[in-house]
């Protein structure tokens, strides 16, 4: 069994040698750019990591796992023109490197990209690889346009938002398993479990990302807190703040996000105010471990030996384990 540091080194050493065409220079460089960029690679690694659950040979997997990277930086390049994101990682984005006609066109290069690596799979499971990828695929983009909705819509139901993170976060995760599942040889059933495992993984770590966003540790959480209430996003803690607010905290939670002249530091210990008078913080972390104990219950059904599933246990945990 490999160990998770094993597997990235395996991607990292990969996306290094990937070859890239050359020209025209202004499509391929800001793939590449993005690329260099880095990250933990949490979606190919893992979709190493749930092969090597079913088979001691993962090298079969390696260009399922750069798709699935590569098209992860496709969805990258394009959130950040929507989002009028100028860093990512410390560093320039590509619409701001270069500019937005650019950024457009190479992240369509990018999700071309991926299909020509994903294509490299057996072909005996070919089909049921692109149907797991293209359907995760066209998710992820109901996930980001559902959104951009929600900044216009006056109230947003957690029912909504849960769904909303859902597509947007939790299924890439819960397709890069499946597909390192089937890879490895996994039955259906088996293959579906690790999905499951994926998926309610996902959402655990979407609801503690929006919980460590007000509530964590800047050193540990590596990006300064309060950014989601600055930004009046309708997140976890927000909606459920919104719906069990009393009627002079409403007002105040109101008023913070209408306001455009409060000082920062001020809009954020106003709401955290209020966010601390309805506990929104325990029922987020309520709901956290709802998904994560879930996400651990597929994980146990899977019918392979007890510590070949040592290695996804360690990743949930150290994936669950930033704020500590």
């Amino acid at each position: 069994m490999y160990s998770f540091t094993d597997l990235q080194a395996i991607v990292e050493k990969s996306l290094v040698q990937l070859q890239l065409p050359s020209e025209p220079q202004n499509l391929y460089d800001p793939i590449s750019y993005t690329i260099s960029l880095g990250g933990k690679r949490i979606r190919p690694v893992l979709c190493l990591m749930s092969a090597n659950l079913f088979s001691d040979i993962v090298d079969k997997a390696v260009k399922p796992a750069l798709a699935l990277e590569i098209f992860h930086n496709f969805t990258l390049i394009h959130d950040d023109i929507m989002d009028k994101a100028e860093v990512r990682r410390g560093k320039p984005t590509v619409y701001r490197k270069w500019n937005t006609n650019v950024a457009i066109l190479s992240g369509d290069a990018a999700c071309i990209l991926a299909y020509k690596y994903l294509v490299q799979t057996n072909a005996a499971i070919l089909p049921e690889v692109l149907k797991v990828f293209t359907t995760t695929a066209l998710e992820v983009c109901d996930g980001q346009q559902l959104d951009m909705e929600f900044e216009h819509l006056p109230f947003v139901t957690e029912e909504d938002y849960l769904r909303m993170i859902e597509l947007k976060t939790s299924v890439l995760l819960a397709g890069a398993a499946k597909i390192g599942a089937l890879i490895g040889g996994a039955s259906m059933v088996d293959a579906d479990r690790i999905y499951n495992f994926g998926r309610y993984l996902g959402l655990a770590f979407q609801l503690q990302d929006d919980l460590l966003d007000t509530y964590g540790d800047p050193k540990v959480f590596g990006k300064a807190i309060g950014g989601d209430i600055l930004a009046n996003k309708k997140t976890f803690l927000m909606i459920n703040a919104l719906k069990l607010a009393g009627k002079e905290s409403l007002a105040k939670l109101h008023l913070m996000m209408k306001a455009a002249d409060v000082l920062p530091e001020v809009k954020i210990a106003q709401v955290k105010q209020v966010f601390d008078e309805v506990g929104v913080r325990t029922i987020a972390e309520d709901k956290i471990a709802h998904y994560y104990g879930l996400a651990l219950a597929e994980l146990g059904k899977v019918t392979v030996r007890e510590e070949r599933k040592s290695v996804l246990l360690h990743f949930a945990e150290k994936l669950m384990g930033r704020n500590r």
